[in-house]
């Protein structure tokens, strides 16, 4: 028997679960674990921070008996990744979900250019994993949020053949500028990039790409909104093009905007992020919190 000393300092390294029950390692860890979502619970078992019985596993479907013993480690591995610009949500074999901060780019630009991609592919050196990142869809420097990354060329090819069909919804929260007075509406417009990079919006066709927003307003105050953005095309620019062509452009956005920047950054963060997994099929819901930056503009004067 474990002595008081060892028992404390177990307990400081893992959570120990008994199972009385038959049932999957999903189900078990998900009751037990009072609160915790399904992605959780993957990324924890894809980190290889679970064992049944002193043997580590990361199947979701473990079949569990009465008598064993589950252990979830307390502890993150010391080759986590510790990044101001990246936070990892979710990693498994095939893929990775991150959550970008602002003023990083998704994909270098140029040779050598620090990037999201050069921070997995350290990341991954550091694990001794022997993968690189792929790029699958991008987000804008200055616009933060949730993105997938290929861990294979496979995954990869997958991914950008069929993203349409494979991402069931992909929303952004922004703070426009000015008091929007409609609830929502869909903008239609094709864009097309000018000699200088400048993204320019048409109603009709102009030899550029088609490209469809839904908003949803969900608060307003004299000087700003805070809308909901569904896409239906993923195309470069789109939401600041498209805000821009409302009247109401994204707070922040120097480019396409009027220069009123309340809070020291575009005002435009990539929320939600809902897939089926390319390999298992399975269906993937990622959400982070609005920033707190964007609320903050919303919130109750005193």
């Amino acid at each position: 028997m474990r002595n008081k000393s060892g028992a404390a300092y177990a307990a400081t390294k893992y959570m120990e679960f008994y199972v009385k029950e038959p049932a999957t390692l999903m189900d078990f860890l998900m009751k037990e674990m009072s609160g915790i979502s399904r992605n959780k619970v993957k990324a924890i078992l894809a980190g290889h921070g679970v064992s049944v019985n002193r043997k580590m596993t990361t199947l979701y479907n473990y079949e569990l008996k009465p008598g064993m013993v589950v252990r979830v480690s307390r502890h993150k591995r010391s080759t986590e990744l510790n990044s101001k610009f990246v936070k990892i949500v979710y990693e498994d074999k095939d893929l990775i979900v991150i959550e970008k901060s602002i003023g990083i780019l998704s994909m270098a630009s140029a040779a050598n250019q620090f990037c999201v991609k050069t921070i997995l592919d350290e990341y991954f050196k550091k694990r001794h994993f022997k993968c690189t990142a792929h790029v699958v869809h991008r987000l804008d420097r200055d616009t933060s949020g949730l993105m997938i990354y290929a861990k294979n060329i496979e995954i990869q090819q997958i991914l950008e053949e069929h993203w349409h069909s494979i991402v069931s919804d992909r929303r952004y929260i922004a703070v426009l500028c000015g008091k929007m007075e409609q609830e929502g509406g869909t903008v239609t417009s094709w864009l097309k990039d000018n000699k200088a990079f400048i993204t320019y919006s048409s109603p009709t066709d102009n030899g550029g790409k088609y490209a469809v927003t839904h908003y949803h307003r969900l608060k307003a105050n004299d000087d700003f909104s805070l809308v909901e953005l569904k896409l239906e095309t993923g195309r470069k620019n789109q939401i600041r093009v498209h805000m821009s062509d409302l009247g109401h452009p994204v707070a922040g956005d120097v480019k396409y905007g009027n220069g009123r920047n309340p809070i020291g950054r575009l005002a435009l963060h990539a929320y939600r992020l809902n897939f089926t997994h390319p390999r298992t099929g399975e269906f993937m819901d990622f959400e982070t919190p609005f920033p707190t930056a964007f609320m903050n503009l919303f919130s109750e004067k005193k």
